[in-house]
């Protein structure tokens, strides 16, 4: 997956925006001004660090080399993915797919009929 390939996959994601808060190397994709993806895109390798749920984290951390605890994050809640390495392209569209559904804004429930 190459850096363009990685933005416009986040950029697909229903109501994502891209940003540069933290200086314009690096990019975050947010839904509902929540962060779902942070990504150096001018950087080899390339990475992107994603939520994900802390189980699942462990688990792909112990059967992957290129997911690594996140970045300078939360370790227990993100992971940071070496693109291109041994997790593919399939399991990190998923991986995005995930961090999006765990970050974005829920439908409020209304009040229920009398």
């Amino acid at each position: 997956m190459t850096a363009e390939e990685l933005r416009a996959f986040c950029l697909e994601q229903w109501s994502a925006v891209e940003e540069q808060p933290f200086g314009p190397e690096t990019t975050v994709f947010k839904v509902g001004g929540k962060i779902f993806a942070i990504s150096r895109l001018d950087e080899e390798p390339l990475t992107v660090s994603l939520k994900i749920d802390p189980d699942l984290g462990i688990q792909l951390r112990g059967a992957y080399d290129a997911v690594q605890p996140g970045y300078h994050l939360n370790k227990r809640h993100w992971v940071t993915l070496t693109l291109n390495a041994d997790a593919d392209d399939e399991l990190v569209r998923g991986l995005l797919e995930d961090s999006h559904a765990l970050v974005r804004p829920r439908p409020k429930r209304g009040r229920p009929a009398d």
